[in-house]
Parts: structure tokens; sequence; C-alpha cells
């Protein structure tokens, strides 16, 4: 048998689609708050264009790549940050969208879940997270 613990335990709306949770991105001085999306299927961390101009981020200045989803195609912008989700901090490689079109802001595997032990109690509505390594 294995024992997990936790540092963080997150109640989170269960009447919204997805599970929300708060992030603050942090580039150059400057801080943003914004909600977001854990998504456990996607591979990276995406967040709407205009955010990183919100930080002063030339969004075309970073790394090019074209993401190919069941719900489409979109172009983004890779850019390295600071991330928080409960207080949870890390420095991620995230992408911007091209398009102001783009209206999502997910969490995914590279950038945000692999540095994190995440526990999950659905039925509950309650998040649990720890900072990988504790």
């Amino acid at each position: 048998m294995e024992t997990v613990s936790f540092d963080k335990v997150f109640e989170y709306d269960t009447l919204k689609t997805g599970i929300t949770v708060l992030v603050v991105l942090h580039f150059g001085g400057r801080q943003i708050d914004l909600e977001a999306k854990i998504d456990t299927g996607a591979t990276d961390c995406v967040f709407e264009r205009k955010h990183a101009e919100r930080l002063g981020i030339d969004v075309e200045g970073g790394e090019f790549i074209r993401f190919n989803t069941a719900a489409g195609n979109f172009d983004a912008y890779a850019h390295e940050i600071v991330l928080s989700v409960l207080e949870i901090e890390t420095v991620s490689r995230v992408f911007f969208a091209k398009e102001e079109s783009f209206t999502r802001n997910v969490l995914g595997r590279q950038g945000f879940l692999d540095r994190v032990k995440f526990g999950l109690i659905d039925y509950e509505g309650k998040l649990l997270l720890s900072a990988y390594g504790k």
C-alpha cells in the first residue's frame, strides 16, 4: 500500500464545466490572474493571446507550433514564464495562441501536471495538490 499526502486542498465549482482554478502568470516584473481548466489530456499549457499581451510578451517572438486537436487546429508560440497555481510556483514553458479568437486557458501535462502531485475527488469537487518532490 502506498500513501500520498498533499499540501493544498481546493474545492472547485462542480457546476462549471471542467476543473477551473485561479492561475497567476509572472513575466518581466508583471503578473496577471486568470482562470484556467486543468486538462489531463492536454500535452501543454496554452493560454489566450491577450494574457501574453497583458504581460508585455511579444507573442510571435516565441517558438512557433501548430497544435492539432480533436476540436481543430490552432497556432501558438512558446514562452518561458513563472506559473503559480494554489501558491505552487514553477518556471514553465507555456504557449500563447496566435489568434485573438482562441478563448481557452488550459493547464496541461508539460509545464504543470509534470511539476505537481495531483489528486482528484470529483464527486466532492476536491482538487489536491503539492509541488512534486515534497
